[in-house]
């Protein structure tokens, strides 16, 4: 089986939706002979920055010379992105032979019957084992409480920003989500809490609470204090003090992004792993995360941003209000899915813009431009190609062009601007 005949063959599993449960990723862990364990895992969850923080966290891990496993989701362009040792991406041929083994044993009727997450979980589990890792980071799916990766044992947990998002599934108020992302906090393991609301942190303290899981929380034992000039910033984590950081991810929400990652070393730290300060450093001067506030540097400029919820746009604009010159012609392409808040997220960043062109993601279930044009005005396009090409021509040389609202926009525009081999686009 090659790597695209092994794609296809994931794929299917999209058709048996997501999994909000733990009995089949157990069960199938058993049946493979637990591979997660003797292996020491991170577990991360939150609406916001979790990938980021996890990209942190393994980039300091490997930098301080841990063999490390990261995996995220969803991917950007290639399936193999999702699963990641010490910063490099499985490899094709890989990837085929072990899915092909997986899928032997559950494609079949009496095995367990695992989701498309479930599966890539099992799949990064058992490549960190073979390769010997030292440590994995895992990012949770979605909620946490029932997510795949909660099956695995952490030896820390931490939980990013809270914001509305996936209300369909984990609750309609911040204190419904926090609870179910706060499903990840395991008895008496130390957990870390970034930004969230007072009611979000009701929820997750009491979690923590009930599991007697020791909890830092930003703005009281870790915070972000000073920001120097030339992109600078300092972080207090509990007694350390860690001056001068450079971070290569733009935006102020990512210097709180690091201020969490950072809480979480100096927690294994506390476990006995050697993080030299020099090692730290390097890795977040050095950190790249692909279409994240990503600048591509052409005439007009573009900007590419995954931001797929209302917080994610707010950070966004918060970065253009600081960031961009104001005399500039921006202008926005813009595609989202149909169950985002679209119309908030449109609120928040069309009145930053002089024109707004609609592009609609090559997957189901994205907002219609009917749907889009009833909260703003904006222009249809027939394709991305051609969103991007007008977009150029009414922002001018020196303007500015932003590609947001869908992590899947994000990629086509990546895939088209820069030439990049994707795979099929899939939403999970």
């Amino acid at each position: 089986m090659n790597y695209q005949s092994a794609l296809r063959k994931v794929y299917e599993f999209q058709a048996r939706g997501i999994c909000m449960g733990l009995e089949q990723i157990r069960a199938a862990l058993k049946l493979r002979g637990s591979p997660e364990r003797g292996m020491a895992f991170v577990q991360i969850a939150g609406t916001n920055g979790k990938g980021s923080v996890a990209s942190m966290m393994a980039a300091s891990l490997s930098a301080a010379g841990y063999r490390t496993g990261l995996f995220t989701s969803p991917h950007l362009h290639r399936y193999v992105e999702r699963i990641r040792i010490d910063g490099r991406p499985l490899g094709e041929t890989e990837a085929a032979r072990r899915i092909e083994d997986l899928i032997s044993v559950f494609g079949a009727p009496q095995s367990p019957r695992l989701s498309f997450f479930e599966l890539a979980t099992l799949l990064a589990v058992e490549t960190f084992r073979d390769k010997k890792c030292d440590i994995a980071i895992l990012e949770v799916g979605l909620g946490g409480r029932l997510d795949s990766t909660t099956a695995v044992p952490s030896i820390l947990s931490i939980v990013t920003a809270i914001a509305l998002d996936h209300t369909e599934l984990l609750g309609e108020s911040t204190y419904l989500i926090a609870r179910e992302k706060a499903g990840i906090v395991r008895r008496g393991v130390p957990l870390v809490v970034g930004r969230c609301d007072l009611s979000a942190k009701r929820a997750i303290a009491a979690r923590a609470r009930a599991m007697h899981a020791p909890t830092i929380w930003l703005d009281r034992d870790f915070k972000l204090l000073s920001r120097p000039a030339a992109g600078r910033f300092d972080v207090r984590v509990e007694n350390a003090m860690y001056r001068n950081l450079k971070l290569g991810l733009s935006g102020d929400h990512q210097l709180e992004n690091a201020a969490c990652a950072l809480a979480g070393l100096h927690k294994l730290k506390q476990k006995g792993y050697d993080l030299p300060e020099a090692a730290i450093r390097r890795a977040l001067a050095r950190i790249r995360w692909p279409g994240r506030l990503e600048y591509i540097a052409q005439k007009p400029g573009l900007l590419l941003d995954t931001a797929h919820n209302p917080d994610g746009c707010r950070a966004l604009a918060a970065y253009l209000e600081k960031q961009v010159k104001t005399e500039a012609k921006r202008v926005l392409i813009f595609g989202a899915m149909s169950d985002k808040n679209y119309p908030e997220m449109l609120r928040i960043l069309a009145p930053r813009f002089n024109r707004v062109f609609f592009a609609q993601p090559k997957i189901e279930r994205a907002a219609t431009y009917e749907q889009l044009s009833a909260v703003c005005a904006g222009t249809p396009t027939k394709s991305l190609q051609s969103a991007i090409k007008r977009a150029r021509r009414a922002a001018g040389a020196n303007g500015l062009v932003v590609i947001t609202g869908s992590i899947f926009l994000v990629a086509e525009a990546r895939a088209v601007v820069l030439g990049v081999r994707s795979d099929p686009l899939i939403r999970m």
